[in-house]
């Protein structure tokens, strides 16, 4: 028979603070291919330490150990789950089986590891399964199984990458005594068919059913005993075919995410109450965005509906000049001279006062505008009833009028055709020939009264002055309004002969605008994040948890041979999953909120922007990535065998 485990002068000293302990003492010993082995001693003799050795739990402290001529000792951790997944199938006292897999998932894990396709792994385990008497269980979960169908369980799990060795760590220690025969059975027939088995126990009558029977105390082999004739060796049947480095790649990530799911819904409780920070901090993320983009445009539609690209000019050289000279020096020959620059669409004069109108015996106070043809269209006012002036009512000096909604409501409570009514202003009467329609607003109703008037009726008729006020140009579609505004003041301080007049751009104060909503948002923004930050923590904190609580499981994973970057990716990915899931959680209520915000405010329009759902769905990545570093590179570091200890 061929040497497949060679052990020369193995050792393996413990050290604990400045105590060394030496468990294992100049250890020699070779195990053939297809022997039955049974290693047996007193607890404490150091049995289950040469085990872990021999099944690349665990490395020697000197000495040389080879597995099929291959030495372990400069090996790196990848190359040891290797050996594992390819040479050893693991059979423990206590079963060691996950309790929220199914049998059948439970014998699959070491065929995820090895990048089995998802067809072979079941139908091996199913066949696995079968074979050993559980075909009516495959579905059935550990708590669901007896002791013995347990065991039955991990040793189909042990064969399912082929399981060329099988070690089996006291395996009816803590089985009753008739399913105690029946797993020893199975392995005696598994060593008929060609596996190696080593059983680690310390009954010598389970130590007298192996070939061979390996007696170590305090370290040391003190006998090893061919127990009876070993019948020729059988080739072991070989494991199912790897697939392609795309294939396992692809596998693994598959059934990482599957797990990681599985994981999720097991505790479900858990789960929602860790993804509530993240949930409230993409909802609060997206909900700003969209809400911020609406007001946003809601601001800046009722800016631009106030007089989108147009200047106003006052009187005096600064605001808040208070030279009378100054105040007198805009007159309706300068409007006639705007009105010849071609950068101009339209030009409107405007003066204004306040004043009581009457009609009756009703009378209320109002503000009442002079203005010409122009200005309704330069501020983008709708008519309900009616139109503006003509040119030949400015020209006339008629006395007309156009009210607005509520002063319509005021004089004329129960009457909707107003055109052709007459009103009082400053004891002149007025003939009514249009209302401007209601403008809905976001800085709210304005209730008070306004009515305008041709700024020739007024300037003659009723205030009697001849200076205006302000002007406001509207500057043509296109042109650059910084610069009409420049031309403007070039102009009219060449007419006045010096610098008495000052304007303001509307276009000035929409940017303006932009600048401070874009900073609230960002503001706001922030805010936002901190509480997604808040939630990333809850995330590692309770990854923290899963990581001690399912340290066992680890082990198990790193026994049938999984790499440490398996394990870090496993966690990785429930971490993202429940950033992700969180994010999605986070997006729906966002929507609700808008919905429900659309509904109090049917006069804004709120849009998903794609990129504000992009950033959502990357941020809950990268939450779910950062935030689960660390315990992932936790989970990755463990030593299998304190893993596999810890209950």
């Amino acid at each position: 028979m061929s040497a497949l485990l060679e052990l020369n002068n193995v050792s393996r000293l413990y050290t604990n603070g400045e105590e060394d302990t030496l468990v294992l003492d100049q250890i020699s010993l070779t195990i053939n291919a297809g022997e039955m082995v049974a290693i047996i001693g007193a607890s404490g003799s150091g049995k289950s330490t040469l085990m872990n050795i021999l099944g690349c739990l665990d490395k020697p402290s000197s000495g040389e150990y080879k597995v099929a001529g291959q030495c372990v000792a400069d090996m790196e951790s990848d190359q040891l789950a290797a050996l594992r997944r390819e040479h050893f199938g693991f059979i423990f006292q206590r079963y060691h089986l996950m309790a929220h897999l199914t049998a059948e998932q439970n014998v699959e894990i070491p065929a995820i590891y090895a990048g089995k396709s998802t067809e072979q792994r079941k139908e091996r385990a199913r066949a696995l399964l079968t074979r050993l008497g559980l075909a009516e269980r495959i579905h059935y979960r550990p708590s669901q199984l007896s002791g013995g169908q347990q065991q039955r369980v991990s040793i189909a799990r042990a064969l399912m990458n082929g399981g060329e060795v099988i070690l089996a760590d006291e395996p009816t220690g803590a089985l009753d005594s008739q399913s105690g025969k029946e797993v020893m059975a199975i392995l005696k027939q598994l060593n008929q068919q060609g596996h190696t088995v080593i059983i680690v126990t310390h009954d010598p009558l389970i130590a007298q059913q192996a070939d061979r029977i390996i007696e170590i105390k305090d370290g040391q082999i003190i006998s090893d005993n061919n127990n009876h004739h070993s019948a020729p060796v059988k080739k072991v049947p070989p494991a199912i075919q790897t697939a392609s480095y795309f294939q396992q790649v692809i596998g693994r990530f598959t059934q990482a995410l599957n797990m990681a799911w599985r994981a999720m819904v097991v505790n479900k409780i858990r789960t929602l109450l860790t993804m509530l920070g993240i949930i409230i901090g993409i909802a609060s993320v997206v909900t700003i965005i969209v809400i911020g983009d609406a007001a946003k445009d809601r601001v800046l539609a009722d800016i631009k509906a106030i007089g989108a690209n147009t200047i106003d000019i006052y009187p005096g050289k600064e605001l808040g000049s208070d030279s009378p000279e100054d105040k007198q020096s805009l007159t309706i020959q300068d409007v006639d001279a705007l009105k010849q620059q071609s950068y101009i669409q339209s030009v409107t004069p405007q003066i204004y006062f306040s004043s009581r109108l009457r009609r009756g015996n009703q009378d209320a106070p109002a503000t009442v505008s002079g203005v010409n043809e122009d200005y309704f269209s330069v501020y983008a006012l709708k008519f309900a009833q009616g139109s503006t002036f003509t040119p030949d009512m400015i020209h006339r000096q008629a006395q007309v009028v156009v009210i607005d909604e509520n002063t319509r409501h005021r004089f004329f409570p129960n009457k909707q055709a107003v055109i052709g009514e007459q009103i009082i202003i400053r004891n002149i009467p007025s003939t009514i020939i249009g209302v401007v329609a209601e403008q809905k607003s976001t800085f709210g109703d304005n209730k008070s009264l306004r009515v305008w008037v041709p700024y020739s009726t007024l300037s003659s008729r009723i205030y009697n002055r001849s200076y205006l006020d302000n002007i406001t140009v509207k500057v043509k579609e296109g042109y650059d309004a910084s610069v009409a505004e420049q031309q403007i003041l070039r102009l009219l301080t060449i007419r006045h002969g010096k610098k008495d007049i000052f304007t303001y751009n509307i276009d000035s104060f929409i940017k303006a605008a932009e600048k401070t909503t874009q900073t609230m948002q960002l503001f706001l923004t922030l805010v936002a994040v901190i509480s997604l930050v808040v939630g990333g923590i809850g995330v590692m904190n309770i990854m923290l948890v899963s990581v001690t609580e399912r340290t066992r499981e680890i082990g198990i994973r790193m026994a049938v041979g999984a790499r440490a970057s398996d394990v870090m990716q496993q966690f990785l990915i429930e971490s993202v999953l429940v950033c992700l899931v969180g994010g999605l959680l986070g997006i729906s209520l966002s929507f609700a909120i808008a919905m429900f915000a659309s509904m109090m405010l049917p006069n804004w329009h709120f849009v998903f922007q794609p990129t504000a759902l992009i950033s959502a769905f990357a941020c809950s990545t990268a939450i779910g990535v950062i935030f689960g570093f660390l315990p992932a590179r936790n989970a990755a570091k463990m030593n299998p065998i304190d893993a596999l200890a810890r209950e």
